[in-house]
């Protein structure tokens, strides 16, 4: 009778984990994610972090449907460096050379389709705006629970980001920065 009892409730309460999937709009708690970004020069590269004001995930059934966020570019923070050579890089990184955040506060990403490409794995295609530029990316996405963690890597110049670039200045030698950088993303939701 007790094996009978156990198995009934068990079967309850996993019944309706599996009846009850991911589903609708999830919103991304801001605080316990994390986006980190890394540019490259020929000399290294530099790394920080950058908050999310807000954003969320769709899902269908358990399955990634979409998505959409809001950075927000006031909050363009460097994290391999301190003192004076860490707040002339921020400075420099909110200034009209790079993100211009005194005009351009926030970036965004939506995203315009999202196909499964394993189990937790998505290809996803989006439109990312930067500097009141919208430009398409492609990226994947990998769902864990109520974690999903994201891999971009961005071309600067089309967002018309073109300081130190290569690929519009001559003679800039050990000066030059690369035009991708790398943006990971480490969502909770």
């Amino acid at each position: 009778m007790k094996t009978t009892l156990l198995s009934l409730a068990l079967t309850l309460v996993f019944g309706a984990a599996l009846a009850n999937p991911i589903d609708g709009k999830k919103p991304v708690d801001t605080e316990k994610s994390k986006v980190t970004w890394k540019g490259y020069k020929v000399t290294g590269s530099h790394e920080g972090t950058i908050s999310l004001k807000e954003g969320f995930l769709s899902f269908t059934d358990d399955k990634l449907t979409g998505g959409e966020f809001v950075v927000d570019m006031t909050t363009i923070n460097t994290t391999d460096l301190e003192g004076d050579m860490k707040g002339k890089l921020d400075g420099h990184l909110s200034s009209a050379d790079f993100f211009g955040t005194e005009k351009h506060t926030s970036s965004k990403l939506v995203f315009k389709s999202v196909n499964a490409t394993g189990k937790n794995s998505y290809e996803v295609i989006g439109d990312l705006t930067i500097k009141g530029t919208t430009e398409p990316v492609t990226f994947d996405v990998s769902v864990y629970g109520s974690k999903a963690t994201a891999t971009l890597k961005v071309d600067r110049t089309k967002y018309d980001i073109r300081y130190g670039s290569g690929s519009f200045f001559d003679n800039l030698g050990d000066k030059t920065i690369y035009d991708e950088f790398d943006l990971v993303v480490d969502l909770v939701f």
